[in-house]
Formats: C-alpha cells, sequence, structure tokens
C-alpha cells in the first residue's frame, strides 16, 4: 500500500482512553480522505482489526502488572517487525506517545528523513510519582520525556493550558494547539434525549449525574464521592462508566457514605451507541480530575448537551467558560455540594449551558482530521521546499 502518515501511540482501540480514541478517529477519517494511513501500537490480546479500513500493525507487548487492559510495548527488541516496518515508505509519521511508541516513530522519522510530529497529551509526572518512590528517578524520566520531544519537528498540545504543563517540564521549544474533535457529535431531537432517559429507567425530573473514564483515584473521584454522599437527601442518580484499580474501592466508599442506592457503577462499555444514552439523560457530568490534559470525555458530554463541572484550576478546564459552556469549582468539598444542589434546583440552567457547550466546544473529528492534513502539508512543503510529490495526497 501506499503508505503516507504513520500513527503511533502505546493505546488503541479495545482499551478506550482518549488518547486511544483520538488516534482510531485520526486514523479512520485520514484514511478517508487520502488513504495510506498506518496505526503502529502494541499487541493486545484478542484484539480485532479486521474491520478497519486503514492498516494496523502490532508490535510485542507484555501486560502492565494492575492496570488491565494496558500492555506496554517493546518494539526495540521486535526486530522482524521493524524490519517490516522499515520497508514501509511514510511521507510523516506522529507521536502520540513519548514512550516506545514514540522512540518507534523517531526512529522511523530518522531512518526515512521525513518530519515527526509529537503530540503532548499526558502530566506524565503524576503518572510517574505515583509508582516511582524516588523524586530524583522521576526527574530524570521527565528529563527523558523533554529529550523526546526536542527531536520532533513540531509539537502540539490539545488546548493552550497545555502548553504551561509541557513548559513546566523544562521543554523550551515553540508548542501549537491542535485540538481533539468528538465522534459523538451531531443534531439529536428532543425525543432522542427523552427516550434515552427513559432506557436507562429515570423517572422524569430525576437529576442524573454521570462520570465516564478510567477508575483510578488520581481523577479526584475521592472528591466526587464525598460531594455525593453530602447530598444523599436529595433524589438524583449517578452513573460511573469505566473501569481501573480504584474500582472497587469506590465500589466500598459509596457503600460506606450509605449512596449506593443512589449510585451505579456500569463498569466498561465500549459501545458507543449505548454510551451516548447515558451522556444524553445526563443533567451534569462530572469531572474534577487535576490529572488530564485535555478530557475527551467533556467535549463527548457537550455532544449530547450537556454540562461538565471542573476544577478552576485544572489544565482541562481551560476549554470551558464558567457558568455560560461549564461549571468550574474551586476544589472544596463545600464548593461541590453547594454547585450540584444549587444545578440539582435549577434544570432549565444545566440544560441552557450544556447547549451552549454543544454549539462552543465541540468540532467533529471528521473537521479535525481535515485541520491536520493541511497542517502536515505544511509541514512537507517547508521541509521539501514545495515538492508536490512529497506532500500527502500528492502523486
Amino acid at each position: 500500500m501506499n503508505n503516507n502518515i504513520g500513527l503511533f501511540n502505546e493505546s488503541f482501540p479495545p482499551i478506550m482512553d482518549g488518547v486511544a480514541i483520538c488516534v482510531e478517529n485520526y486514523a479512520r477519517w485520514m484514511q478517508e480522505k487520502v488513504g495510506g494511513v498506518s496505526v503502529i501500537t502494541p499487541h493486545i490480546s484478542g484484539a480485532d482489526y479486521s474491520d478497519k479500513t486503514y492498516e494496523v500493525l502490532e508490535y510485542m507487548s507484555v501486560p502492565v502488572p494492575f492496570r488491565k487492559p494496558y500492555v506496554a510495548g517493546i518494539s526495540e527488541i521486535d526486530p522482524l517487525f521493524m524490519r517490516q516496518l522499515l520497508k514501509r515508505k511514510f511521507k510523516i509519521v506522529h507521536a502520540h506517545s513519548p514512550f516506545v511508541a514514540g522512540r518507534t516513530a523517531s526512529h522511523v522519522a530518522y531512518v526515512q528523513k521525513i518530519p515527526l510530529v509529537a503530540t503532548f497529551h499526558s502530566k506524565y509526572r503524576e503518572d510517574f510519582a505515583r509508582v516511582v518512590p524516588s523524586e530524583l528517578m522521576v526527574d530524570t524520566m521527565i528529563k527523558e520525556i523533554v529529550r523526546f520531544y526536542k527531536r520532533a519537528d513540531v509539537v502540539w498540545v490539545p488546548q493552550e493550558s497545555v502548553k504551561d504543563v509541557l513548559y513546566s517540564y523544562g521543554y523550551k521549544g515553540q508548542v501549537d494547539v491542535m485540538p481533539n474533535g468528538c465522534d459523538l457529535s451531531g443534531d439529536y431531537p428532543e425525543s432522542f434525549f427523552r427516550e434515552s432517559r427513559a432506557a436507562l429507567g429515570l423517572e422524569d425530573g430525576m437529576f442524573t449525574l454521570l462520570y465516564v473514564g478510567q477508575h483510578i483515584w488520581e481523577k479526584n473521584l475521592r472528591l466526587t464521592l464525598e460531594a455525593l454522599g453530602r447530598i444523599k437527601d436529595l433524589p438524583y442518580r449517578m452513573f460511573f462508566i469505566g473501569t481501573g484499580y480504584a474500582e472497587k474501592e469506590m465500589q466500598e466508599m459509596a457503600d460506606r457514605l450509605g449512596i449506593r442506592d443512589h449510585v451505579t457503577f456500569v463498569g466498561r462499555l465500549t459501545d458507543r451507541e449505548k454510551l451516548k444514552q447515558y451522556y444524553a439523560a445526563a443533567d451534569l457530568f462530572l469531572f474534577p480530575s487535576l490529572y488530564d490534559t485535555d478530557g475527551l470525555v467533556v467535549r463527548e458530554a457537550a455532544a449530547l448537551n450537556t454540562p461538565s463541572v471542573m476544577l478552576k484550576d485544572a489544565s482541562a478546564a481551560g476549554m470551558l467558560t464558567d457558568g455560560e459552556t461549564g461549571f468550574k469549582i474551586a476544589g472544596t468539598l463545600d464548593d461541590y455540594e453547594a454547585l450540584l444542589r444549587t444545578l440539582a434546583a435549577d434544570p432549565e440552567r444545566c440544560k441552557a449551558v450544556g447547549r451552549a457547550a454543544s454549539r462552543n466546544i465541540v468540532r467533529s473529528w471528521k473537521d479535525i482530521a481535515e485541520e491536520v492534513l493541511d497542517r502536515y502539508n505544511t509541514i512537507l512543503t517547508r521541509r521539501f521546499l514545495i515538492q508536490p510529490t512529497h506532500t500527502i495526497g500528492g502523486d
């Protein structure tokens, strides 16, 4: 096949985190537009990519302890894979991770003398600090992350506020914003929202809250549970969708707080149509994470007219205007409780802010992919001095 674009990441569906969804949508829409797209990712046991219109190349991996279904790739000791990979003649490679996938992308770019684009998606220091006991070791690992981004021709972040995170690590180069899209965007009739609530067994007027994402304490889920415990005198339903190492502890905490009649742990949900029902049924999406840099799920919620609650100091909250496209709190339990009580009594305000969020912070992945392709071609044109055969879609 004619290889135009190589997309490299540590995770890919059936793992359904934000970066995996980003890469999947880049691949889908750019394949439709220009073809020649390859996704390069670690092997996930049981994954089936036979229905994909683009190529998925998998390299050796091992399971990540206590983080199922995540795996750690080891492409460097998979020589057969590397030989096969380098036989493909890419025009540009894009790394969505600075780890094994990123190093592999960097190697391909170096050997084939093509541009490397790298997107900074995550707060890696927090990830390292959770599992590495030495601050010195964490600093050393962060320096390696910065070295990787220095090797890239272009560095992107998903929103303006994320630049500060990368700069705080010691990176000093130019950083451009390339926002994420949403595959749930569209026009939904009012009947869809009513039918979604009915499908989930929600009574009319039931204040409905939602969280979608990894069940890990770094997402500030303890604060959410404590706030829910404070409002248990109100009629509400809370749905937690996802899995993670903290799932069992979260359920135990819900028991201790006496809110299990209010709270449902849905578990892992990969059916996007079913997920749309939960987004459409919710009055509020609760996402008080300081860990995330963008929060793709916030855009997904907005696509279904559901506004989010986020922390004022969160990097991901940069996409919201408080009271207009979402709600921001200072991060104290009192603030969280007060906002939930206020909005439970004013569902029309939730609806109005949700509609504004849908209009202002949601773009389709198709639209995003077209902008990405334009930027790729700008990079290639500068690199190869306007030779049309080097651009994507060129002869």
